[in-house]
Formats: structure tokens, C-alpha cells, sequence
């Protein structure tokens, strides 16, 4: 059992992280690329993966192994927006860090040579740890990161609406099925018993895709306090998008606007010059029907200088996936 200690103070310096965080999305999913445990949301995305992940990325498994310790470094504390941003702070980790983790690491299983030259801080060994985490993330996770911000955003979305319906209590009474919240403790089903004293510092909820069974946190307390959990995605959440015109809604939105939003879904920001080359459409077109999906409340579209960028909205995921889907601006009780 984990056991987070609230004071009066923390209890109004908890916050949810804005979006889904790159560090730990590609932390967790290596522990789920090397697990063995049946989710089946997960089986053909690991399957898939397993025989094409790059030689590069391969030592991250031996970092991040699926059960067990992790290096706390992998994943900092203050949260990153990017992976590029991420890898920054992460090459930047104090080398007392990098051998405190890695020898807690070495505790509990056999390293390879290449961990002590890291956790000596050599530029070469930082160099290829940032090039690995790179090619993994796009590799691995990139092409399905329209489809994991739009769950992290959904599941936003429900702590909004239980902080509105019942404050701080609901907020975290409701977390997840493996929390419960007794005040003044927060008390999370964990692999190990553990106390976590706030002590002023807050507590910064990161809910995570790829993050399964029950919640984590750091093991290095002093860091700022974090506590991860699994969000709620569908079984066929990583499947491959359908051909448009061969399902339910190219029927209901027709063929052309129905492949570009599975477009969308599959690729992060899709721009508009993407959707018009491949659906061999003019830009003048895929404009309309960015129009009519983007009215709709199906996606997100963004001007980055002279270029608009389109993303999945939680609503436009629930579409994809057939089931309901509740508007933001429904009334609810």
C-alpha cells in the first residue's frame, strides 16, 4: 500500500497534468512492450512493435525493465509537454542522480557495461540515451499520439466534472478503483508499502495511457511529489485505423471526410496539406471538411504560422470507437 499524506496546504496544490507526458508515455510503454501480461488493448500494437523496434531503442528495455525499479531520471518530476523537451532534462540529470538511480537499479538485477559508463555522465553515453529515447518515441508512440491525448483528455475531463460536483473529495475519491481516499490520506493499492509526506508540496496527477494495472510514483521522495494512473481506452484503442469506405461512417459522414478523420486520429496534428495529398483532394476541399468536422466537436484545429494542424477531440475518439460519448457542452448532472 502506498499512503499519501495530505496537509490543508496540499490539498489546494493538486493539480492534473495539461495533457499526456511523453516521459512517462514511453517509460510505461516499455514496461508494456516487455511485460507478459494479457491487455489485450495493447496485444497487436506489442506484437507488431516486438519484431520492428529499432536496434537503437533496444537498450532502453534493459533500463526500463517491466517489473521492479525503474530510474527515476527517465521521468522528471516537473513533467515535460514534448519528448524533445523531455530528453533535455533528462540528458541534463546531475550526475550524483544518474549513479544513485542506476546503482538502485544495479540492486536488483545484473546491468549492462554500457549503465556504468552512463552513470558516469559521459557525453556519449548521454548522446546515445537521448538518440534511443528519440527513436523510440517515434517509432512507438508518435503515430498513436492523436489517439493517447484525446484518452488523457477525456479522462480530464471526468476530474473536472467531479472536482465541480464535489470538490476535493470527489476528485480523489474517484481517481481510480485502486485509490481510495480517506482523509487525510490517499490510499493506493501498490506493490509495496510506501508513505509519501507531501508536506506542502502538492501533488501533480498525471493520468496515463499507457500506465496499467495500478498507479506509480517515484521512489525518490524528495522530488516532486507525483502520482500516475491509468486511464480508462478502449480494447482496439492502438488498432490499425479501418479503410474508410468499408465501415459504419463513411456511411454516416461519407467516404472522403470519414478518411480524414481516421487521418487525423492516426497521426499527431495532422496538417491540412497531409489530408489533401493523400486523399488527392484540393486544399480548398479538405478545408470544408475540417469545417464540418470541426463543428461536429470531432476535432481540435490549430494555426502554427501557416500551416492549420488538426487533432483528435475526446468526443471524435468516441465516434471512432463506437461508443457514447457525452459533448463538453451537454448538461450533465
Amino acid at each position: 500500500m502506498l499512503r499519501i499524506h495530505f496537509g490543508a496546504v496540499d490539498l489546494g496544490r493538486i493539480h492534473i497534468a495539461p495533457g499526456p507526458d511523453p516521459a512517462w508515455e514511453a517509460l510505461l510503454s516499455l514496461h508494456a512492450l516487455a511485460g507478459h501480461d494479457e491487455d489485450v488493448g495493447l496485444r497487436s500494437w506489442r506484437d507488431r512493435l516486438r519484431g520492428e523496434l529499432a536496434p537503437a531503442a533496444r537498450p532502453l528495455l534493459r533500463l526500463a525493465p517491466p517489473r521492479g525499479y525503474s530510474p527515476d531520471f527517465l521521468t522528471p518530476a516537473q513533467g515535460v509537454d514534448s519528448m524533445e523537451s523531455g530528453i533535455e532534462l533528462i540528458l541534463s540529470t546531475p550526475r550524483t542522480q544518474l549513479r544513485t538511480d542506476l546503482a538502485t537499479l544495479g540492486s536488483e538485477r545484473r546491468l549492462p557495461s554500457w549503465a556504468e559508463v552512463l552513470a558516469n555522465g559521459r557525453p556519449e553515453a548521454l548522446r546515445g540515451l537521448g538518440h534511443a529515447l528519440r527513436g523510440y518515441h517515434e517509432q512507438a508512440l508518435a503515430p498513436h499520439w492523436s489517439r493517447i491525448r484525446a484518452a488523457v483528455d477525456a479522462e480530464r475531463e471526468l476530474r473536472a466534472r467531479a472536482f465541480l460536483a464535489g470538490g476535493t473529495d470527489r476528485l480523489l475519491g474517484s481517481l481510480h478503483p485502486t485509490v481510495r481516499w480517506e482523509p487525510p490520506v490517499l490510499l493506493v493499492s501498490y506493490p509495496v508499502d510506501s508513505e509519501l509526506r507531501l508536506e506542502g508540496r502538492g501533488l501533480r496527477l498525471v493520468p496515463s495511457f499507457f500506465c496499467r494495472g495500478t498507479p506509480i510514483t517515484l521512489r525518490d521522495t524528495t522530488r516532486s511529489p507525483v502520482l500516475v494512473y491509468p486511464v480508462a481506452r478502449s480494447i482496439t484503442a492502438l488498432e490499425p485505423a479501418p479503410v474508410a469506405g468499408t465501415d459504419r461512417l463513411a456511411r454516416l459522414l461519407g467516404r472522403t471526410r470519414a478518411a480524414a478523420l481516421y487521418m487525423i486520429a492516426d497521426a499527431e496534428h495532422t496538417t491540412g496539406n497531409e489530408i489533401a495529398r493523400r486523399l488527392e483532394i484540393s486544399p480548398a476541399s479538405v478545408s470544408e471538411h475540417a469545417t464540418v468536422l470541426r463543428d461536429a466537436g470531432l476535432i481540435h484545429s490549430l494555426r502554427v504560422r501557416n500551416t492549420i494542424r488538426h487533432t483528435l477531440t475526446p468526443l471524435g475518439l468516441g465516434l471512432l470507437e463506437g461508443r457514447p460519448t457525452v459533448r463538453q457542452d451537454a448538461c450533465c448532472h
